[in-house]
């Protein structure tokens, strides 16, 4: 699974460059699910090397397809793809076959890891701030500003920075001095107000550099995520099945069955039977759903071409 067996990418400064790797990515087949279970099970019963190699390389355009978002940036693509790469690789050596997700599902968080600590450490020599909150201002700013029409390069005014604030759940002192960062080299001795009652120069509010943190950002996107999905596969249950499941599997404090059984005018048993039901409902919606996420991350050949 060593990098250097991958395709070449270091010459993709160029659009032609680009063009070529893209090509020779796509000469690798797409994995059907059961293929990619037995590989991922070679690499990690017996660390077999070209069964994590061919996992790797089937997943090459899933790289290529989130490495295009960050083109934003300034940063040679070649560069970015590089480290997308680098995410794919230590998510093949972490991927779990048996928890019922796809590669590209559990991938994916990892390659655009690798990705935003890339962009965060390279977008400037002046150091941001690598926490998650900071991560998500950064990439989610330009967005936010489009939403609420702020199109200006200048400050925002303070509504919108309290706006913004709100949405993103960070401080207006952060978004102040994100906005800034964004908007060009500002010195760093230019006075700020952050807020009512505070003020100083922008350079107060810069965080330095400290030790990466994205796994905490992963961590929360995929709770998120895991939660849409989870909300999504009990609209399959009806209402009785959804209070089971819920008193059961959800709560902090689950209820017993007994109190359920009174509840319903039903026996224990078959208070446990619909729950055992309901959990196999809820089960095979989110692999379902997994699996369909899983098929929309695939980078077709016709994306390559955009």
């Amino acid at each position: 699974m060593a990098q250097a067996s991958l395709p070449s990418i270091t010459s993709t400064s160029g659009d032609g460059g680009l063009t070529r790797y893209l090509e020779e990515i796509r000469r690798f087949p797409m994995l059907e699910p059961q293929e990619e279970y037995m590989l991922a099970k070679r690499y990690n019963e017996h660390e077999d090397a070209k069964a994590a190699h061919k996992l790797v390389t089937s997943h090459l355009r899933l790289v290529a397809k989130i490495a295009m978002g960050y083109r934003g940036y300034g940063l040679p693509i070649g560069e970015v793809i590089s480290e997308g790469n680098i995410g794919l690789m230590q998510a093949v050596k972490k991927f779990e076959p048996e928890r019922g997700f796809r590669l590209a599902t559990y991938a994916m968080w990892w390659i655009r890891a690798s990705i935003q600590e890339y962009v965060l450490r390279s977008w400037s020599l002046v150091k941001m701030g690598t926490t998650a909150n900071q991560k998500r201002l950064f990439f989610n700013l330009r967005k936010m500003k489009s939403k609420i029409q702020a199109i200006d390069d200048g400050d925002l005014n303070p509504d919108q920075v309290a706006e913004i604030a709100t949405r993103l759940q960070v401080s207006e002192a952060e978004v102040i001095s994100m906005n800034r960062r964004l908007s060009g080299d500002a010195s760093l001795n230019a006075p700020i107000r952050a807020s009512e009652g505070e003020s100083g120069e922008w350079q107060d509010w810069l965080v330095d550099d400290g030790d990466s943190q994205e796994k905490i950002l992963i961590e929360q996107d995929e709770l998120e995520n895991r939660r849409a999905m989870l909300e999504d596969a009990m609209s399959a249950l009806n209402e009785r099945e959804k209070r089971i499941f819920k008193a059961r599997r959800l709560s902090e404090d689950p209820i017993t069955l007994e109190d359920l059984s009174t509840e319903f005018g039903i026996s224990r048993e078959r208070v446990r039977q619909i729950e055992v039901r309901a959990f196999e409902k809820v089960q095979a919606a989110m692999q379902q759903a997994a699996l369909d996420q899983s098929k929309a991350l695939t980078y077709s050949p016709q994306s390559d071409k955009d």
